[in-house]
């Protein structure tokens, strides 16, 4: 089987590297196509996935769309010659677009209610898969599962945290420390929304570093009076450091939601915290007790806070339930893509458009 995947933000590399390591060892072919990150490229290099940039950022809100098309003719010319059985992503606009045209299936992983860009790609993806409690319905192309892209990497069958990385770096795991992720609010999506304002970093930074050592990982340029806390060790060891801390606090979903699933105390600050559309995963993991979610700054610092001054409470006994509940979403990914592929041999059993050469 032939298999393309896309990425375009660095959890899309955490969520697909376990399953390309299982599909080639199981003689399928891999070909991965990316766009210009922060940090995607450079994660998909540091792990050793080969991979082909296809497209850069765009330069502003402007340019989104001139670099979507660019990005999606680019994908459509190398998946002619790719020939490819099954073409997948999250979000999958591009893939749900392009797949059609290669006679390819395609599947989509989407976790996010209310996003636009659905409306793009479901009328032309294949399988279009969503964590059970996603609110919503694809039809009969939906797949819901028990799970969330996050336990594509962090479930203990394919995580296990390793303080000796740390050590390695000059972070020692059972000191008390705090994890900060500050993000750049530039996609399609954000426009009209916000997370920390300035004075809020400063004010939570500020309180934490009385109380141990503040790490932080921004997306956004950090100020000169933060590069004391920058972080100290490789983005591929970021989840040790996450899983070892004593608290997660910022304005990024993804980050929020793998603090929960490691068991860490995690709060979350985004505007749309909290309202009535607010991912059903953010509500299901307030409802295990291990996040908590607010769009308002005041509020989410002095959750941190308190939190941070609480002595260790019962979040192991909380993500034990969690993880009793959901699934390993890698064996999941690679059991649906090898599905797809319902000739058995290697071909899609679907008919290919003539492609001309």
């Amino acid at each position: 089987m032939k298999v393309v995947l896309t990425i375009q933000h660095p959890a899309h590399v955490h969520f697909f590297r376990h399953a390309i390591g299982e599909l080639e060892a199981g003689g399928d072919e891999v070909f991965v196509f990316a766009r210009e990150n922060d940090l995607a490229v450079p994660l998909l290099e540091r792990y050793g996935i080969a991979h082909e940039v296809l497209a850069g950022p765009p330069s502003s809100m402007a340019g989104l769309a001139a670099v979507q098309a660019t990005y999606e003719l680019r994908l459509l010319r190398r998946a002619r010659a790719i020939e490819p059985d099954v073409m997948a992503a999250i979000g999958g606009v591009a893939v749900a677009h392009v797949a059609p045209l290669v006679g390819a299936r395609s599947v989509v992983f989407v976790d996010n209610e209310g996003v636009a860009s659905h409306r793009l790609m479901a009328p032309f993806a294949d399988v279009i898969c969503t964590p059970r409690r996603f609110e919503g319905d694809f039809g009969e192309k939906h797949r819901r599962y028990d799970g969330y892209h996050e336990l594509a990497y962090l479930h203990p069958d394919r995580f296990e945290p390793d303080p000796d990385a740390l050590r390695a770096r000059g972070v020692e795991p059972d000191d008390r420390y705090f994890l900060l992720r500050f993000r750049r609010w530039d996609a399609l999506h954000d426009v009209g929304e916000a997370g920390l304002s300035r004075a809020g970093k400063r004010r939570l930074v500020s309180e934490l570093a009385d109380r141990g050592t503040v790490y932080i990982t921004s997306t956004d340029p950090l100020p000169d009076a933060f590069e004391p806390y920058r972080l100290p060790v490789a983005p591929e060891r970021i989840h040790d450091l996450l899983y070892y801390a004593d608290l997660y606090a910022g304005d990024s979903a993804t980050m929020a939601t793998e603090a929960a699933v490691l068991g860490t105390p995690a709060v979350r600050v985004q505007s749309f915290a909290g309202r009535d559309r607010d991912m059903s995963n953010f509500r299901e993991l307030a409802g295990y007790g291990l996040l908590r979610s607010t769009p308002d700054e005041d509020r989410a610092i002095d959750s941190a806070l308190a939190l941070a001054d609480a002595p260790p409470g019962r979040q192991s006994a909380r993500r034990d339930r969690l993880l009793a509940e959901k699934i390993d979403v890698t064996e999941f990914l690679v059991s649906l893509l090898r599905a797809q592929n319902r000739s058995g041999d290697g071909r899609s059993s679907y008919p290919r458009p003539r492609i001309r050469r």
